[in-house]
C-alpha cells in the first residue's frame, strides 16, 4: 500500500504527514473489504494520491478510502 501527498498541495510537512496518517489509519480499519476477495495465492499493490489542495477531516478520508476500497473489490 502506497500513500503520496505531493508538496504542490501541501506546502508543510506537517500537513503533508496528516494527510498520510489519515489514509493509512483509513485503510487499516478498512482493509479487510479488499483482502476477504482477494483469493490468498495472490497479492495486490493499492495506491493513494491526495489530489485535494484543502486538508479533510479523517470522517470524510475514511469514508472516501472506504468507497474506493469496495469499488475495487466489486472488480476483482
Amino acid at each position: 500500500m502506497m500513500v503520496s501527498v505531493s508538496k504542490r498541495h501541501f506546502k508543510h510537512a506537517v500537513d503533508r504527514n496528516r494527510a498520510k496518517r489519515q489514509v493509512r489509519e483509513a485503510y487499516r480499519r478498512h482493509k479487510c473489504l479488499l483482502t476477504e476477495r482477494v483469493a490468498e495465492d495472490k497479492s495486490m499493490a493499492v495506491a493513494f494520491v491526495w489530489l485535494s489542495d484543502a486538508p479533510c477531516n479523517s470522517r470524510l478520508v475514511e469514508k472516501s478510502v472506504k468507497r474506493l476500497l469496495a469499488k475495487v473489490a466489486e472488480q476483482v
